[in-house]
């Protein structure tokens, strides 16, 4: 029954096939042949390896970063000229002084921080009587032993002590189980996964304790050298221009820099090692062996293509985090900005060495990560940090000016009208 059922399709499908005593002698029975077997052959192509995974794009990421940046540079330049607007006048009504300078600004911030400080000591002095007095004098002696560096450091170490506080938090996170899938996802930047704002969270985050103090120690050190230099390229550049404190745009400088060393990673992974990766997996040496049904294909490319990327995206594309680029870009302008400073370890102590030879070799042993592949730290992050760090050092305080400039002439517009 089922024979006869197969033989009246054929019969019905099939072209006539009239040549079946000349098939070694005549070549349009040849073609006769062919044409029959064209009839087996799948009606579509499969799509190629490459094409089904698609190519990650670096578009919204390189938008996040032009515009994130120009927003974060457009909120310090209004923000700073609103403070120093605000302690100017404040200065201009308790005083007879006609000339106000920039110094004059930050120490009256200063005097102001002081006396908020002593009125939190008189606060913890009164709460503190309640308790024993055994234990008033270490209450006190605590809290003393964090106001009073506080009140001596710059406005860039402040900075940078709260912005290391922030890191902690973010590692405390890490070592909370329940918050582990959150944190995979918008606390590191996968370059395979799209998103672009893991760019500026993953500057935040470390999952090593070693990996956070050593950044710390090093934003600590570099990242108030770097605001130092930003407070004194105001002076020197603008010098009728009054700032009262470069907090705000150091803030946007590191912010921008971090973002901009996971741009550079970004751009490096799309373009560069996630297509080499796939070329190396859709290679003759690597493709399947021959295939005999169609349900071997799709297996085939569904499990053993997959698998192959899977493991070889795993080893070779990773995701990043952590502040190192951004540290990088304060390493590379306190470097350009004061050249004849030391710099040495304080985990080991070492002795202290020329601050251009020590970021000179720091950068060669990035270059040497690059060319030799290794994968322990994100060497093209760092390079990128360090190149943003040179440019700001060569366009950025002008830049800066003309920012700050813009929005004061705005408002100045605003009060004719």
């Amino acid at each position: 029954m089922h024979s006869s059922l197969v033989h009246r399709y054929l019969a019905r499908s099939l072209p006539p096939f009239h040549c079946a005593r000349r098939l070694f002698t005549s070549g349009r029975c040849l073609r006769s042949t062919e044409a029959t077997q064209k009839i087996y052959e799948p009606v579509f192509e499969r799509p190629k390896f490459a094409k089904r995974l698609g190519r990650p794009q670096i578009r919204n990421q390189v938008l996040f970063f032009v515009f994130g940046s120009s927003l974060a540079f457009s909120y310090a330049a209004w923000r700073t000229n609103f403070e120093t607007e605000l302690w100017a006048n404040r200065l201009a009504a308790s005083t007879k002084w006609t000339d106000i300078t920039s110094a004059d600004l930050r120490r009256l911030q200063q005097i102001e921080l002081v006396k908020n400080l002593r009125g939190v000591y008189a606060l913890i002095q009164d709460q503190a009587s309640q308790i024993p007095q055994l234990l008033r004098p270490w209450v006190s002696g605590l809290y003393l032993a964090f106001a009073q560096p506080y009140a001596d450091a710059s406005d860039g170490r402040r900075l940078c002590w709260k912005l290391c506080l922030l890191n902690a938090g973010v590692w405390v996170a890490w070592n909370i189980s329940r918050l582990q899938p959150m944190m995979v996802r918008s606390f590191m930047h996968h370059p395979l996964s799209g998103l672009s704002y893991t760019m500026l969270s993953s500057t935040f985050s470390h999952r090593s304790i070693i990996h956070l103090l050593a950044n710390c120690l090093a934003l600590e050190s570099f990242g108030s050298s770097a605001s130092v230099y930003l407070s004194q390229s105001q002076s020197s550049t603008s010098p009728d221009q009054l700032e009262s404190t470069s907090a705000y745009h150091f803030l946007a400088f590191y912010l921008s820099a971090g973002v901009f060393a996971s741009l550079v990673s970004h751009t490096v992974t799309a373009k560069f090692k996630y297509p080499r990766l796939i070329s190396r997996l859709s290679s003759p040496a690597n493709a399947p062996k021959a295939i005999d049904t169609w349900q071997a294909a799709v297996s085939a490319v569904s499990t053993t293509a997959a698998s192959a990327t899977t493991k070889a995206a795993a080893s070779s594309i990773v995701p990043s985090l952590g502040a190192s680029g951004a540290i990088y870009a304060c390493v590379t302008m306190t470097a350009l900005a004061f050249p004849n400073g030391q710099i040495a370890l304080t985990i080991p102590p070492s002795y202290p060495i020329d601050i251009q030879l020590g970021v000179g070799a720091l950068l060669a042993l990035d270059v040497l990560g690059v060319i030799r592949g290794w994968r322990f730290f994100d060497h093209f992050a760092h390079l990128g940090g360090a190149a943003f760090g040179v440019a700001y050092h060569t366009f950025g305080p002008t830049l800066w000016i003309y920012m700050r400039g813009a929005g004061v002439d705005k408002k100045s517009d605003q009060e004719g009208e």
